[in-house]
């Protein structure tokens, strides 16, 4: 959320922002209210200061028809203060909503335009950088991808080696469901644990968060009001699915004030997440690319302000190197104003290389929110001179497992249909070097439906 001070000292920057957003708001009608409340807010505090010195006049009076006089004079401001207070209140109820519609303002460096007007800041393959260019090279022009002659998607190799089942996850749980089994199953697991000790080595403490969180914490980290029909609510009850666990670990500081010496606070989570898409036919939606529950490792840092930008720098590089030791072939894209999430101020987005279905897949958003998220969430920390400040947050995924999965499988199919395990998987695999197609029909896989 944007402090009332940046809207009004600001609010031609805010304007602008929200237009290279694509974002309409009612920021004439906030700051009209804003007014509005200010004076009220004085007319009643300087009631108030004039109903404590009549008090204290009160008090000290020795004649009863002088007290009896300013007793009765007392009442009548008492029930003039208490209309004030009313309005006073009636004026904030309406004004809060409206403030949490305001997007967080972005970096100047920021692209304005839709996806395309991003920049490829960095390129690489495996531990090999290929590029950062001293200026980024614009997505606009780049050349159409295509799949490389001879790969194969991973929704034909995951079906060939018994992996991933699509037929019974649409008949467990509908479209856009499916089942990992065996094999794959173990290799989105094994994917995890090597992930979180990843996460581990770069200094971030595992947390394992719930995935059904209170309506306010969504509000906290800015899904809520405005995303409410891209999320799972539970009927009857105060509690929604999370799209992230960014959700809950940024909420885990709630309304706490954090000694500075507790800084920089580093945090990784695995969980399942939840986003009521909508989905339409096309190349992004097909295998197991987009769904509405999927598997994920996430990182969350809590820094001091002037920290922030070098942290997303650091965040990036750790999400990076997750990429960089599976060996993919990858980029780094900063994404433009109307692409930007509703809270960030700047988001790295890491793309990898699917060779079989021929194209560069998003695994890890990387974002700094600066003190949007800390303000709604009431994120705070001591600073060296005693005073209470608003914490930054980042988050970045570390990384999103289905688009992971399916590269992998494309990036290390070899020719005779099998998937070569990349060396550091291995061990959260029994020690498997090789996912090959099932030698015999899996138990059951010939069965007649409804027999």
């Amino acid at each position: 959320m944007l402090s009332l001070q940046v809207l009004r000292e600001r609010t031609d920057e805010v304007r602008r922002a929200c237009a290279a957003r694509g974002v309409e708001v009612p920021l004439d009608r906030i700051i009209a209210l804003d007014g509005q409340r200010r004076a009220l807010l004085q007319q009643v505090e300087t009631m108030r200061a004039d109903r404590n010195q009549a008090s204290k006049r009160i008090g000290v009076a020795r004649d009863a028809a002088e007290r009896q006089r300013l007793i009765e004079e007392q009442r009548g401001v008492g029930g003039r203060l208490d209309a004030l207070e009313q309005e006073l209140a009636q004026t904030q109820a309406v004004l809060d909503p409206l403030l949490l519609e305001i997007p967080n303002l972005f970096h100047p460096s920021i692209p304005i335009g839709d996806y395309d007007a991003g920049v490829i800041v960095e390129e690489g393959h495996g531990e090999r950088v290929e590029s950062r260019p001293p200026g980024p090279r614009p997505l606009a022009g780049e050349p159409p991808a295509e799949a490389e002659p001879g790969r194969r998607p991973h929704w034909e190799l995951g079906e060939q080696l018994g992996i991933i089942d699509f037929e019974r996850g649409v008949k467990v749980a509908g479209a856009h469901f499916y089942l990992l089994r065996g094999a794959g199953a173990q290799l989105q697991r094994a994917l995890i644990a090597w992930m979180l000790d990843v996460h581990r080595e770069q200094g971030y403490e595992e947390v394992y968060p719930p995935v059904l969180v209170k309506s306010e914490m969504l509000v906290g980290t800015g899904q809520l009001p405005k995303f409410a029909s891209t999320m799972f609510h539970a009927e009857g009850m105060d509690l929604w699915m999370i799209p992230t666990a960014e959700v809950p670990v940024t909420n885990m500081y709630r309304g706490e004030i954090l000694e500075v010496s507790a800084l920089p606070l580093l945090h990784s989570a695995y969980s399942p997440c939840f986003r009521n898409e909508q989905f339409s036919a096309g190349r992004d939606v097909r295998g197991i690319m987009r769904g509405y529950q999927f598997d994920k490792v996430e990182m969350v840092q809590f820094v001091e302000p002037e920290r922030s930008w070098d942290a997303l720098e650091s965040l990036l590089a750790d999400a990076v190197e997750v990429v960089r030791r599976l060996g993919f072939r990858y980029r780094v894209v900063q994404l433009a104003s109307s692409d930007l999430s509703f809270a960030s101020a700047m988001t790295y987005d890491i793309e990898v290389w699917a060779p079989g279905c021929g194209e560069w897949l998003e695994v890890s958003s990387v974002s700094n929110f600066l003190d949007f998220q800390a303000r709604r969430a009431g994120l705070r920390y001591r600073a060296a001179d005693g005073t209470a400040r608003y914490l930054h947050t980042l988050n970045g995924s570390g990384l999103a497992l289905p688009r992971t999965v399916a590269t992998l499988l494309e990036q290390c199919q070899r020719a005779d249909g099998s998937v070569e395990v990349p060396a550091m998987l291995r061990p959260y695999l029994g020690g498997l070097s090789v996912i090959e197609p099932p030698s015999k029909p899996r138990r059951g896989r010939a069965a007649t439906p409804g027999a």
